[in-house]
């Protein structure tokens, strides 16, 4: 006897060609019944031999599509019917939304083949796509995931696409982007419009009048073989792309990256490089397992791996770094345009976010770009690309957006929650029935456009995802400004120091409760004592935290000026007038204002020592991009050398870790004319096995064998290397990041998993 099953599907299961994978295996089967999509998922009624419904259900499980998520599996019986054949049915929006929208795909194989077929009849079309990739969090607008809403929703299928979308046979069956030369998107290359700041350069102005005039689809061959002879020319390109405007320029051209360096006013930050494929990634760098399959997943985020030495990239890509942010093409128009290594960073000024509509792009990249490759599909949502590393054998994220967002994070069951998240590499958090769904990167909230994306992308997600906050957790620092926005919303607020956020964040990344030893390493975080810290070692769960011990406090002269100037944290360390760095002419004043604590706030942050180690050295006095005294010393470091400075450890309840016993030895180092790179890498050792002192005295008196190394300096390598490596040999189980980043990027996840733990 026939049964007849009601299954209910949930997790990313619209949008990645679900439903075409269920009419297919119960096709195959024999089995009658429907699917469809709904506010909830994908709804499933099937009928049939009970043997052969169970093998239905074991396939749903054991091999669904490419892209798909299959979170919560749930069935019912139902009376049988003893209906024929197996339908799609119409979507049902109505419900509360529980369905999960996918991440921005890779272009797929299939697609690629397609792309580079004379004989097919997308071949060479910039936004080929099916149900295994292309855009999807990007073009969203509402749920359910079908056409009308998405950005596709204006571009009408012509006859040939219908037929292939209504074609269950066919793998772009309710493939919601499915576009061609006739009915979908197209490219146009325009030159830039006149600079607000005078008349272009007469080189600029040769490269603008080189555009050729908008062109019809049938001819985007003529618009991207322009675009590619422009940038073989040594242009600027602005490149309207999945998530928002790039701009671009030939790697290997020196004055072509100077060029861009100077318009986008970014005086050291490295650039990313889009590579065509992966030979050409080898050529210019050395890459591992780990690393080659982030480079080619259908995610495609920006890799930072070892630069091959004597590359024919311009310096100016990475000034002083020996990594380099690598990428591969992850959209057709990509695969289309880059034929040799081009850098491809974020179409912005400095510090101001990614620009993403039309209009807006014109207004503030035309002072940039010499012309701008763009198409007439509308991106919904701003997403960044994500930036990721490989540390044994799993993802460290240092970015997480496209591609990644917003894919949740398993989190304890609990009320509603937004977590407002940092003042910088601000991500915003929302929760619901045991999901985090983390934010794409909004950036820096140091400017009114980047607040205004906040709180659009808050709105977005509340929306998209049908949840209504029942509590806000914020950060205690008064001058955030999503504290202050946090402040100004109706809800009841929990507020959550800014290293147990790390360390929840971390936690809820693992899937741990606690408690553990914690070890919270960043540049700065508002104490609960109103001091700055940064070097702390805590005692956590997601309920709370103890504050065992910290870096020992010093004068910050100066404030912020001494994040920008890493030469006044030597100057609070009280090192010796005969090293060149105390040569300055304002150095007595300023080691007078550190010694008398005039405008020199206390902190205890491991950052602010990194900084001043590498200003002792020479290496950075002057910072042009966060962190970058620190990265220059980490790539100065010889990682053979295995010698290490001792830092003493004083005091049992609440103790302190003297890092002033670090600069002295560096100091002492340096008048032995020990060579520079022997001298950061004995730093970095002593900071692995301070850590793992420390760690030890708190074992001592707590019983707790798992450490969580959680904060922005542990996106260091090898700090982190040593760490885990010194910390496993002790016998501790070592917790780090792999789903978000360490850095402030994942202090909204932290906050969302206390503020959960707390009102549960």
């Amino acid at each position: 006897m026939d049964v007849r099953v009601g299954v209910r599907v949930e997790g990313v299961v619209q949008g990645v060609g679900f439903r075409p994978f269920v009419h297919g295996l119960a096709t195959g089967l024999g089995l009658s019944g429907l699917v469809g999509n709904d506010a909830g998922g994908v709804f499933i009624e099937v009928e049939g031999a009970p043997d052969v419904v169970g093998r239905f259900l074991n396939g749903l499980r054991a091999d669904p599509p490419r892209l798909a998520v299959v979170e919560r599996l749930t069935t019912t019986e139902l009376d049988a019917r003893g209906r024929d054949g197996f339908a799609i049915v119409r979507s049902d929006a109505a419900g509360q939304r529980r369905t999960l929208v996918s991440w921005d795909s890779a272009t797929c194989d299939d697609c690629l083949r397609e792309l580079r077929d004379p004989a097919d009849r997308r071949h060479g079309y910039p936004f080929i796509n099916c149900t295994n990739c292309g855009p999807r969090f990007t073009i969203v607008t509402d749920v359910p995931y079908d056409r009308p809403n998405t950005t596709m929703a204006g571009f009408e299928m012509c006859g040939p696409c219908a037929a292939e979308y209504e074609d269950p046979a066919d793998r772009r069956f309710h493939a919601q982007p499915v576009c061609c030369p006739t009915c979908g998107p197209s490219l146009s290359l325009l030159p830039a419009p006149p600079s607000r700041e005078g008349p272009s350069p007469p080189e600029r102005a040769s490269l603008s009048a080189a555009v050729p005039a908008p062109a019809p689809m049938a001819a985007a061959a003529d618009v991207l073989a322009a675009a590619r002879a422009m940038l073989a020319d040594g242009a600027v390109l602005a490149v309207k792309g999945l998530g928002g405007y790039h701009l671009a320029a030939r790697a290997a051209d020196a004055d072509a990256v100077a060029a861009l360096r100077s318009r986008k006013h970014r005086e050291d930050k490295p650039f990313a490089v889009m590579v065509p494929d992966l030979a050409a990634a080898r050529a210019l760098c050395l890459i591992d397992e780990t690393e080659e399959a982030l480079l080619t997943g259908p995610r495609c985020p920006i890799v930072l791996v070892r630069r091959r030495p004597g590359t024919p990239l311009a310096d100016a890509v990475a000034p002083g770094n020996g990594s380099v942010g690598l990428m591969l093409p992850y959209t057709p128009l990509h695969h289309l345009l880059v034929t040799e290594p081009v850098v491809l960073t974020s179409g912005n000024v400095s510090d101001e976010p990614i620009a993403y509509r039309d209009d807006d792009a014109l207004e503030r990249l035309g002072g940039i770009a010499d012309a701008f490759l763009l198409h007439d599909r509308p991106i919904h949502t701003r997403t960044d690309d994500s930036v990721v590393r490989a540390f044994r054998g799993r993802p460290l994220p240092v970015r997480r957006s496209r591609g990644y967002a917003p894919e949740p994070v398993p989190i304890a069951r609990g009320r509603p929650v937004l977590a407002c998240g940092a003042e910088l590499k601000n991500t915003f958090c929302l929760t619901r029935d045991g999901r985090a769904f983390v934010s794409h990167h909004v950036g820096d909230l140091e400017n009114y456009e980047t607040l205004r994306a906040f709180e659009e992308g808050v709105d977005h997600f509340r929306r998209l995802f049908d949840i209504t906050p029942e509590l806000l957790a914020h950060d205690p620092h008064p001058e955030y400004l999503s504290t202050k926005y946090a402040l100004d919303q109706e809800l009841p607020l929990i507020a959550v120091q800014h290293h147990h956020a790390h360390i929840a964040s971390c936690l809820a990344d693992n899937g741990v409760d606690g408690p553990v030893i914690g070890v919270a390493f960043d540049g700065t975080g508002f104490g609960t004592d109103g001091t700055l810290w940064g070097g702390e070692f805590l005692v956590a769960d997601l309920h709370g935290f103890e504050r065992a011990g910290h870096l020992e406090q010093v004068p910050m002269p100066g404030g912020t000026a001494a994040i920008r100037e890493p030469w006044r944290m030597a100057a609070a360390y009280g090192v010796p007038d005969d090293l060149p760095v105390a040569r300055r002419p304002d150095w007595t004043t300023v080691a007078a204002m550190a010694h008398r604590r005039v405008n020199a706030p206390l902190t205890s942050s491991m950052g602010r020592l990194f900084d001043a180690v590498a200003a002792v050295l020479g290496i950075r006095d002057r910072v042009n991009y966060e962190g970058q005294a620190a990265i220059e010393l980490e790539q100065r470091a010889d990682p053979a050398e295995s010698a290490a400075y001792r830092a003493s450890i004083n005091g049992t309840d609440g103790f302190t870790v003297t890092g002033a016993d670090l600069v002295d030895a560096v100091v002492a180092d340096i008048h032995a004319n020990v060579p520079v790179p022997l001298i950061a890498a004995r730093f970095h050792n002593a900071v692995a096995a301070l850590i793992v002192d420390a760690a030890a005295r708190i074992r001592d008196t707590t019983g707790l064998g798992t450490v969580a190394l959680s904060g922005g300096v542990f996106q260091n390598m090898l700090l982190l290397e040593r760490a885990v490596t010194g910390l496993t040999a002790a016998g501790f189980h070592v917790l780090t990041h792999h789903r978000v980043p360490p850095n402030d990027g994942g202090i909204s996840l932290g906050q969302a998993a206390v503020a959960t733990a707390l009102s549960s």
